[in-house]
């Protein structure tokens, strides 16, 4: 099964009395900012301007976003971050910033290749020093087609469900037979499934998240103490705090507990689509009664009872046992890439430097 691209939509939709080059302002008002987002049926949870709210008041960035008008009703809004230097000819920009989610431009109606291009165009026209953009893979034909010149392609893969056809169909049809069995024996394993946004949810799940973060660590020859830095810079507990405060109608935790225990947990952010962005558990149990495949049984269901067109898995990267877990349920392997624009090799000598670092360490990429 194949996840349809909107770049075959895109591409169809008639030039008519467009403008080539696009009127452009900032900042985008909220209220047409959510009207774009509500007519893009691509459109993800992280490209929402809840979703933007929260980055700059809890990733204590710049919201430089921008709303691109081509006249005739079609108009694209391009979240976008800064850090709070106001130095803009030195200031790095990012849609969205790591560890946030997907970005790239959202619009009214599906945007043409050369719309897109004309976009990027303007990105690398201002005085910035780089600019990242992951958009959403979904997207990925389309951005083949429109980067021009100076931006650099990134590979990465990432796994999308099809939700077309409601949840019967997705789990008669596209979780394989050893998923619904092993769905089968979780629920007989006694485990309790609950959902929401408290405080106290996020708190089981950062427990989960620290101890898997060790895990992670250990696989990979990392330092507990290196570990415990990276994953507290990266995800606090205080983000997801105020996650759940901020974005509060996208984010929903979902918390598999045995005996009142947690010992599995996931981070689904749900809107028009669904985006499964983080996981954790207790691998001492959570393996041994399939929790996990519980918790994607119980947040697929949701999204499909909501009305979303697809479950977005999120970055897979190069590991085999995660692209199975994924495949296991039905989701597609999407190749896409993150594009990144720089006025100096900024992303080369980061590079450079982490590789320099893992190599003393004795860090191995799993």
């Amino acid at each position: 099964m194949t996840i349809p691209s909107s770049s075959e939509a895109s591409q169809a939709s008639p030039a008519g009395d467009l403008q080539a080059v696009p009127n452009v302002s900032m900042p985008v008002a909220e209220q047409m900012w959510n009207a774009v987002y509500q007519t893009d049926d691509q459109a993800m949870p992280t490209q929402s301007p809840k979703w933007a709210e929260a980055v700059a008041r809890i990733g204590r960035f710049r919201d430089v976003s921008r709303l691109y008008d081509f006249g005739g009703g079609q108009r694209a809004v391009l979240p976008m971050f800064a850090g709070q230097m106001p130095g803009a000819r030195w200031s790095r920009q990012f849609s969205p910033p790591a560890a946030w989610g997907f970005g790239g431009p959202i619009a009214s109606r599906p945007l043409s290749a050369a719309q897109l291009r004309s976009i990027l165009e303007d990105v690398a026209a201002l005085p910035a020093l780089s600019t990242q953009i992951r958009p959403n893979p979904l997207d990925a034909g389309l951005w083949r087609e429109a980067a021009p010149r100076g931006w650099t392609a990134i590979a990465r893969t990432a796994h999308v469900l099809s939700l077309e056809g409601g949840f019967d169909k997705v789990f008669a049809s596209r979780f394989k037979s050893d998923t619904r069995n092993r769905i089968r024996r979780a629920e007989r394993a006694g485990l309790e499934i609950v959902s929401g946004n408290s405080t106290d949810l996020v708190g089981e799940f950062h427990a989960l998240l620290r101890r898997s973060i060790l895990r992670w660590g250990r696989r990979q020859g990392e330092p507990a103490p290196l570990a415990r830095f990276r994953g507290n810079l990266r995800d606090p507990q205080s983000k997801f705090v105020g996650l759940a405060a901020v974005a509060q109608p996208l984010f929903r935790l979902w918390i598999a507990r045995l005996a009142g225990k947690p010992v599995a947990a996931i981070l689904v952010l749900r809107d028009r689509q669904a985006h499964y962005t983080r996981g954790a558990m207790d691998e001492t149990v959570a393996g041994e009664t399939y929790a996990n495949y519980l918790l994607h049984h119980a947040a697929i269901k949701d999204a499909c009872e909501h009305g979303c067109r697809h479950y977005h898995m999120g970055e897979t990267g190069n590991s085999a046992s995660l692209a199975q877990f994924k495949s296991r349920f039905g989701a597609v392997a999407v190749p896409y890439a993150e594009y990144r624009h720089e006025r100096l090799p900024i992303s080369a000598l980061q590079d450079k430097a982490k590789s320099m670092v893992k190599r003393m360490i004795g860090f191995r990429d799993v």
